[in-house]
């Protein structure tokens, strides 16, 4: 399904850099530290637009909830002292009229506001007739139909300088990430509209600096257009999130050591070799949806012998078995047991449907 945005081409109102990096502190808590933050973070000439959080919204009550509309001037004056224009975070239709007012060059609205519809159409109503750009974060949940919607709304009171911000999304899972990428979410809503900006925010991923390179990276080599990096001129003392915080020397070396690659190559040679293993893939793709539905026509006829004899769907023993054999069988040949258990339960799943279809059929 393609999206029908009505999106002006990014590259009339982004800075021209390549990846844009959007950086500054997590919250702005005084002036004087906004500012030194501004000033160590330009250094690097790399920084292609400055944020900062002015209004914070915390999971819980009796934290730093950031200064308020007080210090969108100090914002603004930072952005004026460095040459860069200024991003904030807006949840609410006063948010954005006290941005206005300041004449804050671009907006983002945060995972926890697109999360509800409510909200996001209060905002869209508070920009109709305004032209500014407006980024969307992904919702804290992993639903591309959110996502999807809160972008919808706001294009639809005529913001056409739009762009999405990939933050991750919250998971019970255990992981090494303050929030799982869930990289195919972001691919696929690039798939639904091709033409609108992507740029990753590595902090809110990582939740912990020493993950900061290493998301950055991959979210370059995915052919995101920019990254998000939270800094703080002394991120020990910083009054939010001081742990995904980077210091602006070590923002300056992650930007450093990026990988910047070519989106096309014109050498014929690439191009051929490319064909050719592409032209593999295809077959072997089609040799495995040959497979798959091989296998679901023996689930079929498992769902009716089960029928047959009034045994349950579902047989523990069995799964358990499953599992363990094919992860042993792909350890052996080199694949990831991540990637075998999520492709099992697919399968599992899609098994479970059919026999299901089968067990209560009159």
């Amino acid at each position: 399904m393609r999206l029908n945005l009505n999106i002006e081409n990014p590259d009339n109102w982004l800075p021209k850099k390549n990846p844009i990096i959007i950086s500054g502190p997590c919250s702005v808590e005084s002036e004087e530290q906004v500012l030194q933050t501004a000033l160590e973070v330009s250094k690097s000439n790399k920084v292609s637009i400055l944020r900062g959080g002015i209004w914070k919204p915390r999971t819980r009550p009796n934290s730093f909830e950031g200064v308020g509309e007080e210090g969108l001037p100090w914002l603004k004056q930072a952005g004026k002292a460095v040459g860069l224009p200024v991003a904030t975070e807006v949840a609410n239709a006063d948010h954005v009229e006290a941005c206005l007012k300041n004449n804050i060059d671009m907006l983002w609205i945060g995972a926890r506001t697109t999360v509800n519809p409510f909200s996001v159409q209060e905002i869209a109503d508070a920009l109709k007739g305004v032209d500014i750009p407006v980024f969307v974060k992904n919702p804290i949940t992993p639903d591309i139909n959110l996502w999807v919607g809160a972008l919808e709304r706001i294009n639809a009171v005529g913001i056409k300088k739009l762009g999405a911000i990939h933050r991750g999304f919250s998971s019970f899972d255990k992981s090494s990430y303050r929030n799982t990428p869930m990289w195919e979410i972001p691919i696929e809503l690039k798939l639904m509209c091709p033409q609108i900006p992507m740029i990753c925010d590595p902090s809110h991923i990582a939740g912990d600096k020493e993950l900061i390179p290493y998301v950055s990276q991959k979210a370059i080599d995915l052919d995101m257009e920019g990254l998000m990096i939270e800094s703080h001129i002394n991120p020990l003392v910083a009054r939010s999130d001081a742990k995904q915080q980077v210091a602006p020397l070590e923002l300056g070396k992650i930007l450093h050591d990026l990988i910047i690659r070519e989106k096309h190559s014109e050498s014929e040679e690439f191009i051929n070799k490319l064909e050719q293993l592409r032209s593999i893939i295809d077959e072997l793709d089609e040799e495995l949806i040959n497979k798959f539905s091989s296998r679901m026509s023996i689930i079929q006829k498992i769902g009716e012998y089960k029928h047959e004899n009034n045994v349950t769907i579902l047989q523990l023993e069995r799964w358990e078995q499953i599992l363990k054999n094919r992860s042993f069988l792909a350890d052996k040949v080199g694949l990831s047991d991540d990637f075998i258990k999520k492709m099992l339960e697919l399968v599992h799943q899609e098994s479970i449907r059919v026999q299901t279809q089968v067990m209560n059929q009159k």
